[in-house]
């Protein structure tokens, strides 16, 4: 038997238990996986709470891991026990000490990549790439706007942006969320309790907005974001932190000629090859210190509970990895 993270209900965090789960070999076209670090997100809430029907129960939830391969099964091509591998976006099942997963959905990892760092990078750094490169291509000399830019998506997207040559404006809840957003790139870091976002954004950017709000927080920000794009401006709305953004008139964008997309990571990486296409772009970035892993905390598998509560209460900064 392995040990695993498994829920019977959807709820808080306490719903989150640490039992024996049954083992078996892999299937055609599968691999086992002994994970050595597994990413916390904030996609894990809403699968936890039910908000995102991605979880059978009872069920272990969890999009991200890295670890090992242990066992193969028939029709898998290149992939053999012992090597290293990583994936980020589903099936579900990251919080376990092992598990069985389709060999489609893994991608080798370099040598010089670590556990830790893929556990933190992977769904966020994918994440970062297509909404920077796929969804909006950001081009240098732009001036955006990132949401919760010392959050571990913000801090990716801030470092990446910075590095090709546009200009981060970053909403953050303190002064010390805003020195580590500085420190990875973002020029203009805003406490958003203190200060009018979408007011300094316009006086940042000499009256004219931004062309694209990357906005991971949702219905708390959703009125900044729409006042601070410039005509024909683009609010890419990648996650609900604060809840869900409620129906609002379609006629609203017409003011600006806004344009509004909730895009996800799955549809990016839904083959084989844009799942090597987006990893590949952010090993390289890795690499050439484009971007780097921010881990926030490390917790052991165990306590994934206790890490979903910190996260809810945003007292994380950077990325939370569990470690099997």
């Amino acid at each position: 038997m392995a040990k695993a993270i498994v829920q019977h209900e959807f709820g808080g965090p306490d719903v989150l238990k640490w039992e024996d789960v049954p083992e078996r070999a892999p299937g055609e076209g599968e691999v086992a996986v002994d994970h050595a670090a597994i990413g916390v997100n904030y996609i894990d809430v809403y699968v936890r709470t039910g908000r995102y029907p991605l979880l059978e129960l009872p069920g272990t939830p969890g999009l991200e891991a890295a670890g090992t391969v242990s066992a193969v099964g028939p029709g898998v091509a290149g992939l053999s026990v012992g090597h290293r591998v990583a994936y980020a976006g589903g099936p579900v099942g990251a919080y376990a000490e092992r598990r069985i997963i389709p060999a489609d959905k893994v991608v080798p990892l370099p040598d010089d990549v670590g556990d830790q760092v893929a556990a933190a990078l992977m769904l966020k750094g994918m994440t970062a790439e297509y909404l920077l490169f796929r969804t909006f291509k950001v081009e240098p000399g732009q001036t955006i706007l990132v949401h919760a830019a010392a959050g571990g998506a913000g801090l990716l997207l801030c470092q990446w942006a910075s590095h090709i040559g546009a200009t981060v404006i970053g909403t953050v809840g303190s002064r010390e969320k805003a020195d580590l957003a500085r420190r990875h790139g973002c020029a203009h870091p805003l406490l958003y309790r203190e200060e009018p976002v979408a007011e300094r954004v316009m006086e940042i950017t000499g009256g004219k907005g931004v062309p694209v709000v990357y906005d991971g927080v949702g219905q708390a920000t959703l009125e900044a974001s729409l006042a601070a794009l410039a005509v024909r401006g683009h609010l890419v709305s990648f996650g609900q932190a604060s809840g869900a953004i409620e129906a609002f008139p379609l006629a609203r964008l017409g003011a600006k000629s806004l344009s509004v997309t909730r895009p996800s990571l799955f549809h990016y990486t839904a083959t084989r090859e844009e799942l090597l296409a987006v990893s590949g772009h952010l090993f390289d970035a890795l690499a050439t210190g484009a971007v780097s892993a921010s881990i926030g905390r490390t917790y052991p598998l165990k306590d994934a509970a206790q890490a979903h509560t910190d996260l809810e209460s945003r007292a994380t900064k950077g990325a939370s990895v569990l470690i099997a």
